[in-house]
């Protein structure tokens, strides 16, 4: 996957990108990085990106031009056709389904925006998605990027050791994941539940599930809301409640 990022602010992606998952992920050639200071695009000779906005109002606004003609430079060298995602407190709020649909992609462009906003003909002419990480407002995209592509690369095939830790994180199967131990079997008088330390299998898969329902029920009910339930696990939920 090759991903592109424009920024005013091209530094704050060296770290995230040159660490971890993400180093690994471009290592391994599953994905690569590209970071583009748009104001390089800007038709100004003083490299200006932003200007007042019509109408008047406080803070300025980033222009079309420079953010429009960088976007196409970056499709033209690609020859695809790319996601571009504007980076928005306005845009949808982000979930684990929306990152696994992105990790299907060759291609993501992420713009980043600082300032009051956008020229509305950024997003009527070269936009595809906007996105929110949540209903607060950030300095500017880059985190909320930041947050995006981690949770993107890392789905892509070979990228993590374990080909099933994404499918079995909070989230991806509709529920919230369930509590994990390692050694020492006991820590300060807390024990290992006996059913991981069995041996059997079937018992510690459904103690799993069970545990992932009791978690979600307990933190996150409302994902319950949409979340199809075997008779089984009904049952189960049931029995959760009346323990509580």
């Amino acid at each position: 996957m090759k991903i592109d990022i424009l920024s005013l602010f091209p530094e704050m992606f060296e770290g995230v990108f040159g660490s971890s998952i993400l180093k690994k992920a471009e290592e391994k050639g599953a994905a690569s990085y590209g970071i583009t200071n748009f104001r390089a695009f800007s038709d100004n000779k003083h490299g200006q990106v932003d200007d007042y906005p019509y109408g008047g109002g406080a803070g300025m606004v980033l222009k079309a031009q420079p953010i429009i003609d960088a976007v196409e430079h970056l499709k033209a060298e690609s020859g695809k056709q790319p996601r571009v995602i504007l980076m928005c407190p306005q845009g949808e709020r982000y979930t684990q389904s929306k990152a696994e649909e992105l990790a299907n992609e060759e291609h993501l462009i992420f713009i980043c925006g600082h300032y009051e906003g956008y020229d509305e003909r950024i997003r009527q002419l070269v936009v595809t998605d906007e996105i929110s990480i949540g209903d607060f407002v950030l300095t500017g995209g880059e985190l909320g990027a930041m947050v995006v592509v981690d949770s993107v690369v890392r789905l892509l095939p070979g990228v993590l050791g374990n080909e099933d830790s994404p499918i079995k994180d909070s989230f991806s199967s509709g529920l919230l994941e369930h509590p994990h131990y390692t050694r020492p079997s006991e820590f300060r008088g807390l024990k290992v539940p006996d059913t991981l330390l069995s041996g059997d299998h079937k018992r510690i898969e459904e103690w799993r599930v069970k545990e992932s329902l009791r978690r979600t029920w307990n933190r996150r009910p409302d994902l319950l809301d949409s979340y199809s339930m075997s008779e089984k696990e009904k049952k189960w939920l049931e029995e959760i409640k009346n323990e509580d």
